[in-house]
């Protein structure tokens, strides 16, 4: 489904966990590492084909993650000519994107990146929230990049260790 513009509707996703990490994975047979994503099918929302997406890339239900905030508007990426497949060429230009921010809620070992018959990745890692992008495929750089400056706003501050001397009293946070 590619809209009068040529753009596909698809959700991104930024998964965090509780050090606000983000989840990165990294591409079946290539060495490019980025968020899950996926198109949004005939009348899904885009919530709904987040929770699916999630569920075919990393293997996570929604008991897994809780939403901590979306983009307001679309963002556009278009896709360079020989990435398209030729009978497209010509009407489609790109993806369109409502991206999440989610926040994992489960444990690393929930994640499953064989949960559908066509997996995406082949490994996954926890990276910064704010790493370099040059691992990330050039035409999806800057999407990425607003995306994450839109979202960070939502994201709850990381709590602290405290550690003690040996008489118990409290020596700050780390």
């Amino acid at each position: 489904m590619v809209d009068r513009d040529g753009y596909r509707p698809n959700v991104g996703i930024i998964l965090t966990n509780a050090k606000n990490q983000v989840f990165w994975g990294r591409r079946i047979r290539q060495d490019s590492w980025q968020f899950p994503q996926g198109g949004i099918q005939h009348g899904e929302t885009p919530e709904q084909a987040m929770y699916r997406e999630l569920q075919e890339e990393v293997g996570l239900q929604p008991c897994h993650v809780r939403i901590l905030g979306r983009t307001r508007e679309w963002m556009r990426y278009e896709v360079p000519q020989h990435w398209v497949k030729r009978e497209w060429r010509g009407s489609y230009k790109g993806q369109k994107q409502i991206w999440f921010l989610l926040r994992l809620v489960g444990r690393d070992c929930d994640v499953c990146l064989r949960a559908s018959c066509h997996p995406e990745f082949d490994a996954w890692r926890w990276n910064d929230y704010w790493i370099e992008m040059d691992s990330v495929i050039e035409f999806k750089r800057d999407v990425y990049r607003l995306a994450l400056n839109e979202l960070v706003r939502y994201l709850p501050p990381v709590k602290s260790a405290r550690h003690f001397d040996a008489h118990g009293q409290a020596q700050g946070s780390h």
